[in-house]
């Protein structure tokens, strides 16, 4: 993976490096910065100056460019959250049918408990 300079990334996404500072400075994107400070952007942040750049073509401006980036991002991590949530859900079931089973095996092969048989209730007089 390729880290560029804001010369080069700004070439690259086809903006100018002056608006690649100002998305920096209104919160868009942070590029990784060396020990001396200089800017190092990466392919995520090329994919993410490439998205700023439609979402401006749009007609969005940049609070609304960040607003967009940010419920895009929380979006993703809710689609990994469902994710992991519907795998846990499958190990669930599955657990679920083999108890079942398990069940089933102790119960020796009946489907259902029959419930035994309830004594009448009895008056008891209290006198």
């Amino acid at each position: 993976m390729g880290v560029y300079a804001i010369s080069v990334a700004a070439e690259l996404v086809g903006t100018g490096q002056q608006n690649l500072r100002l998305y920096e400075r209104k919160g868009l994107l942070t590029p990784e910065r060396t020990d001396g400070g200089t800017r190092r952007y990466s392919e995520r942040n090329l994919a993410t100056l490439r998205r700023i750049g439609v979402l401006l073509d749009e007609g969005l401006n940049l609070a609304g460019v960040k607003l967009v980036l940010e419920l895009e991002a929380e979006n993703r991590g809710l689609s990994e959250d469902n994710r992991g949530l519907a795998e846990d859900n499958e190990g669930l079931r599955e657990d679920n049918r083999g108890l079942r089973k398990d069940l089933k095996r102790a119960r020796g092969g009946r489907d259902r408990v029959t419930p035994a048989p309830q004594k009448a209730p009895q008056n008891r007089n209290m006198d």
